[in-house]
């Protein structure tokens, strides 16, 4: 019986050793899992912003400016101004344009426009007073003497009312938003809407150097869209960015406004956040007054979608953006890449630009070509594009764990 009940004991404490043994070693295996020198593998990278310029990326510039032009005729001709061809605005904001000093001087779209329309103005009154006083003197225009030339030049100018300027150029803005909804490319609706349903979390917004804004296409692209930022809206960065471009060296970056649009991401994400975390902890006596989230960018990715090599992708790739080249098929009427042809005669009929501005940028379009990372000659092929970008910096950031694993 003391042989029986000391083996039993004997087999009690042997089990006793195990059990501690075991949880020995699960304590030490957790505390190897847990240690901070083991690699944390990276968060998936997913769509947080996607960006896009307007003009020739979302539809055809060329016909939407033709269309605006007709109202810029209609305006005038309602004010009494009569006798002006659409293209004559175009041609004189090309003129307005080459009188400038690119290195001191570079005026927005907006503001060459709005002399534009002055000078085709004062054109029409210069021309009335010099027929007004050459029949009160029954003689020919051609026999004013260089005087009255002169005091005619300084009455147009004075007759020439700036409200109906101004009204004149917001009839050709109005028409010009109403022209790229009735031309917007066939499927660029319903691409947005895939992108929405594929990246519910994603904020879209529009980066443009005009007065295009998205969020006054209240029927097709407002919806889709979160904000716009213009060039126009800071003067003083897109003044700096041209005598940039008109130096010696040529050197000029994007990097203001592609930096602001980010910034505006983060303020809308850091207040989307907010709402989200208030929403769901029920919180609802707080008064709203608290500091925003700040917004981590390593699990985010960024994509700008452009048609221009130098504005869209060089510019927006220095401040950390994976890009997407929109260098449509022949069929969307694309013209952007016509600008490039040094041939002033073969420049599209809208562009504005000098010769000596387009050589520059030719240069840097070459520079940029190494920072595209998708192209796409459909815009069907956009989520695809999205996608694909996604997936290689997904791959990206395994590599870059596998790697920490294989150095421990």
């Amino acid at each position: 019986g003391f042989d029986g009940k000391h083996r039993q004991q004997s087999s009690e404490r042997v089990q006793q050793i195990e059990r501690v043994v075991l949880f020995s070693a699960s304590a030490d295996t957790a505390s190897a899992t847990a240690s901070p020198s083991a690699p944390v593998p990276t968060k998936t990278k997913t769509l947080a912003l996607l960006t896009f310029d307007l003009d020739d990326t979302l539809y055809p510039i060329d016909q939407v400016i033709k269309e605006a032009n007709i109202a810029f005729v209609n305006a005038m001709e309602r004010f009494g101004f009569k006798g002006i061809q659409p293209n004559d605005i175009d041609r004189t904001c090309r003129s307005i344009r080459e009188e400038m000093d690119l290195e001191t001087t570079y005026l927005t779209h907006t503001q060459v426009r709005e002399l534009a329309i002055r000078r085709e103005m004062e054109k029409v009154v210069y021309q009335r007073k010099l027929n007004e006083v050459a029949d009160d003197w029954a003689t020919q225009v051609s026999g004013l003497t260089d005087i009255v030339i002169k005091n005619a030049k300084k009455w147009a100018h004075a007759a020439v009312s700036d409200s109906i300027v101004n009204a004149v150029l917001t009839a050709w803005e109005m028409e010009r938003h109403h022209a790229a909804e009735r031309n917007l490319f066939p499927e660029v609706v319903d691409v947005l809407k895939q992108i929405r349903q594929d990246h519910p979390d994603v904020i879209i917004g529009a980066v443009t150097d005009g007065k295009a804004n998205p969020m006054f296409m209240t029927f097709t692209l407002a919806p889709y869209f979160d904000y716009c930022m213009s060039w126009e809206d800071d003067q003083i960065g897109r003044s700096q960015f041209f005598q940039e471009l008109g130096s010696v060296e040529g050197r000029a970056q994007l990097t203001w406004i592609y930096t602001a649009a980010l910034e505006k991401y983060k303020q809308l994400a850091s207040v989307k956040e907010a709402m989200t975390n208030k929403g769901s902890k029920g919180d609802a006596e707080q008064d709203g007054d608290e500091e925003l989230p700040s917004i981590d960018m390593s699990d985010k990715v960024w994509i700008h979608v452009g048609d221009d090599l130098f504005y869209d992708v060089g510019g927006s790739a220095s401040c950390g953006a994976k890009t997407i080249l929109v260098n449509l098929a022949d069929r969307y009427g694309q013209t952007a890449p016509g600008r490039f042809v040094l041939d002033q005669e073969n420049q599209p009929g809208w562009s504005t630009s000098t010769i000596r501005e387009l050589e520059i940028r030719r240069v840097r379009n070459e520079e940029s070509k190494a920072q595209v990372d998708q192209n796409v000659a459909f815009l069907t092929l956009l989520p695809e594009a999205i996608d694909k970008i996604l997936e290689d910096e997904n791959k990206k950031a395994d590599e870059f764990d596998e790697a920490g694993v294989n150095n421990l």
